[in-house]
């Protein structure tokens, strides 16, 4: 009777660690041979951010100067920072406060005005003054790209008046709008007290003008004005470009002007190189004693500025960005789809920021991610992707690793 007792006993046992055996056969081999596998491992080879070189041109101590580029990064500046009286400057303020509120398109007239009696006023008391004005009368018909060309091209102060008048109803009411303007659009330290700049009010640092020459260059309408060498305007009028100079250095004149409180002022766009490899810079160079000073300082721009572009390479094409090592011991990398390179001005580090993306196994070719460069034209993208495949390990691997396999097999079920 015991030894029947005894007998059932391992009977039962046997029964449950058999059921215990395929159970656990049945769980540990789907989990082990087709369950996920653990996430190869990302090292980012290098995330130094790329160092200046050369440096930056060299800008004029006269007064106050500044460039920039094309985004309105300043690369230089030099004489006083603080803000200092603007002269003619002032009306390319005019004109891009007058484009925001009365848009046109570049190369078209835009919408007619009407010469007012006050306008006219404005002209005879100018010409009184000695002050630059396009003459015009009471009643005449002329078009806000007119209006422009004259302000701008002919630095005309009656038509930058008539300009601000006829858009906001009066130029006290486009003063408030123009530093509301100003200070929405981050010019924080320029404010202006007329249209004209022959108020002494009417001031701003050079930094901020410098990239505010390069926001005038971007705008197609004054871009197309300030491309003329003189124009034809209302009444069969010539107006003449008084803002050019030095036009066969590289030099386009956005505004050159001469008062009494701020000197001579010269807002203009330097192109470095020809051609394909043609790079802008914009500048401001405010309060200048006299024209033998201002070309001495032009030229030593243009001269350090040729000496100090360089052709900066960001990323080559097949380069290691990121090494991806597996738990079981292959090895890839991510490398870059292309080569990328800038001819820049370089005078503060280029920050490099590196996306990686989980991989387990892939083919060559795969995206796994992209470097993002910050330079001052600019956040260039590159993409990443495997240098050769990562494969599935097999089964033996599996089968002989079960720790890392259920790892991976728990926390994909965690995660749904």
């Amino acid at each position: 009777m015991a030894r029947s007792n005894a007998s059932r006993i391992n009977r039962a046992l046997g029964i449950t660690l058999g059921a215990v055996l395929i159970l656990a056969i049945g769980v540990y081999g789907p989990a082990t041979l087709v369950g996920p596998l653990p996430s190869t491992k990302a090292v980012i080879d290098d995330a130094s951010d790329i160092l200046p070189t050369l440096g930056a041109p060299t800008v004029s101590q006269n007064g106050a100067s500044a460039i920039s580029t094309a985004d309105g990064s300043i690369l230089a500046s030099g004489g006083d920072a603080a803000p200092v009286p603007l002269g003619g400057v002032t009306k390319v303020i005019t004109a891009l406060v007058v484009l925001d509120a009365k848009p046109i398109e570049a190369g078209k007239p835009g919408p007619s005005i009407v010469v007012t009696d006050e306008d006219y006023a404005g002209y005879v008391k100018y010409i009184s003054e000695s002050a630059r004005s396009i003459s015009l009368i009471a009643g005449e018909t002329w078009s806000e790209q007119q209006y422009l060309q004259s302000m701008l091209l002919g630095s005309s102060n009656t038509h930058a008046d008539a300009l601000a008048r006829w858009a906001f109803g009066s130029v006290d009411s486009y003063v408030v709008a123009a530093n509301a303007w100003l200070a929405k659009n981050g010019y924080a330290g320029t404010t202006v007290v007329d249209a004209t700049g022959l108020a002494e009010g009417s001031q701003g640092t050079a930094s901020e003008l410098a990239a505010l020459s390069a926001r005038a260059f971007a705008d197609p309408v004054l871009a197309d004005i300030m491309s003329q060498d003189s124009v034809v305007v209302a009444g069969n009028r010539k107006v003449d470009n008084v803002a050019a100079y030095r036009g066969d250095d590289g030099i386009t004149g956005l505004s050159r002007s001469f008062t009494d409180s701020a000197g001579l002022c010269f807002l203009f766009r330097l192109t470095v190189g020809t051609g394909k490899d043609a790079v802008p810079l914009y500048g401001a160079f405010l309060r200048e004693p006299d024209y033998e000073s201002l070309d001495g300082d032009l030229s030593t721009l243009i001269s350090t500025a040729a000496a100090t572009l360089t052709q900066t390479v960001l990323v080559s094409e097949g380069e290691r960005v990121v090494t991806y090592t597996t738990p079981w011991g292959d090895e890839a990398h991510g490398v870059a789809v292309a080569t990328r390179s800038q001819l820049i001005w370089l005078t503060t580090p280029v920050k490099k920021t590196i996306t990686v993306d989980p991989v387990t196994t892939g083919a060559k070719g795969t995206r796994v991610g992209q470097v993002t460069f910050t330079t001052p034209t600019g956040d260039v993208t590159v993409l990443l992707e495997l240098d050769r495949r990562i494969a599935d390990p097999g089964p033996i691997w599996r089968m002989t690793h079960p720790a890392p396999v259920i790892d991976a097999f728990i926390e994909s079920r965690t995660d749904k």
